[in-house]
């Protein structure tokens, strides 16, 4: 199963974030969001199908969140937890931790923001489309 949201990177996409990584639909971004690799997002966690939720839902799931523009590619890899949501309507984000709220999508990511392939940071630092592509197995 997956889910496809598409965005934008900003002028203000740092990706230095050490322990999160967020895409949100907020049109904007300001310096101080060091975590947020794409904005103006076409979806958030709450617009995602409910079979997809369960499955992120299961503790043994595992959650790989594809991130794609102007030809660079990265993977993050995480798992699923019983207390993911998926309910929060402006943005998502992957955690290195196991702390969960509405806008966590995966929890003991691989990677955060610092950890992204630095050619791809630049790309969404020129405002570059961005695909992610969240799926769960």
């Amino acid at each position: 199963m997956e889910e496809v949201v598409r965005a934008t990177g900003h002028e203000h996409v740092t990706a230095e974030h050490a322990s999160t990584l967020e895409v949100t639909t907020d049109d904007y971004l300001t310096p101080a969001g060091d975590c947020i690799v794409g904005i103006d997002a076409d979806r958030a966690p709450a617009d995602f199908d409910r079979d997809f939720v369960a499955a992120c839902q299961d503790e043994d799931a595992t959650i790989t969140l594809v991130l794609e523009a102007d030809g660079h590619r990265e993977e993050v890899t995480g798992s699923g937890h019983p207390d993911l949501e998926y309910t929060n309507e402006r943005s998502m984000v992957g955690r290195t931790s196991t702390y969960v709220d509405d806008r966590t999508i995966f929890v003991d990511a691989d990677k955060a923001a610092t950890d992204l392939d630095r050619d791809l940071v630049a790309a969404l630092a020129d405002g570059a489309d961005l695909t992610a592509t969240l799926r769960v197995e």
